[in-house]
């Protein structure tokens, strides 16, 4: 659960390739604010992100589901990490809640299914993005995703990678509380298509809510781009590491 295999047949627990996939792009703007987008921000703090990777842990290597605004497939960026053999999926995203523009901070989530019913409409959004991809009802074999009953079902058919992806989502959100100085909403489990569909320890970022003015605002200004991108990376290089002392 832990740990892939190396070309030897040998178990390894060594964290050697990362997927990091910035969450809509091109045709599919994702959430917005008053003045911004979230395909992005998501963009920005990812490779930002990936560069704090590739100077500090040069030992793996990144792998971007996009580096620009083109539109990438649901499916496709979980066929990325999957091709690739990566040992990490890192998903980063913005939140909204419009009827709430008071509402803000971080949220980190792995697959699964909890009691909250926030979390279910939170993967309903992002998983609408099959509906921009032509010929989605056969690719995605009649999975919807407005119906609730499609996403109870997707959370009961995956929890083999749960354990050690909810170690990484707490490392994100504890990074965020007590290093970048984030209002942490907390680790939280849903039914997302993307996190389904990667065999590999897997979590989706939310940095922010767009729909909060100050939020917003801070979410677009670079030093805190650095500091969320520089939480995440803390976040990744722990749970790298903790996984390297038990190789």
């Amino acid at each position: 659960m832990l740990s892939s295999f190396n070309n030897t047949g040998v178990r390894s627990f060594k964290v050697e390739k990362v997927v990091i996939d910035a969450g809509h792009g091109g045709k599919d703007p994702g959430t917005h604010g008053q003045f911004s987008q979230e395909k992005s921000v998501a963009l920005t703090i990812a490779r930002k992100f990936g560069g704090y990777v590739n100077k500090y842990l040069p030992d793996v290597e990144v792998i971007y589901t996009r580096d620009d605004d083109t539109f990438v497939e649901l499916e496709g960026r979980a066929y990325i990490a999957n091709k690739n053999g990566a040992d990490v999926f890192i998903s980063i995203h913005c939140n909204a809640l419009p009827s709430r523009s008071d509402v803000y901070g971080t949220e980190t989530y792995v697959m699964g299914l909890d009691k909250q019913a926030g979390n279910l409409e939170i993967a309903k959004k992002e998983n609408e993005v099959i509906l921009l991809e032509e010929g989605y009802e056969e690719r995605y074999e009649g999975f919807d995703p407005s119906s609730p009953e499609s996403l109870i079902l997707l959370s009961l058919e995956q929890t083999a990678y749960q354990e050690s992806s909810l170690s990484l989502a707490a490392n994100v959100e504890s990074q965020f509380k007590h290093r970048v100085d984030r209002k942490s909403r907390g680790v939280k489990m849903a039914p997302f298509w993307v996190l389904w569909r990667t065999s590999m320890p897997s979590v989706l970022i939310e940095t922010g809510y767009l729909t909060n003015s100050k939020e917003e605002r801070e979410l677009n200004d670079p030093l805190m781009q650095d500091y969320i991108a520089s939480g995440i990376f803390r976040a990744f290089r722990d749970y790298k590491n903790e996984l390297d002392a038990m190789n």
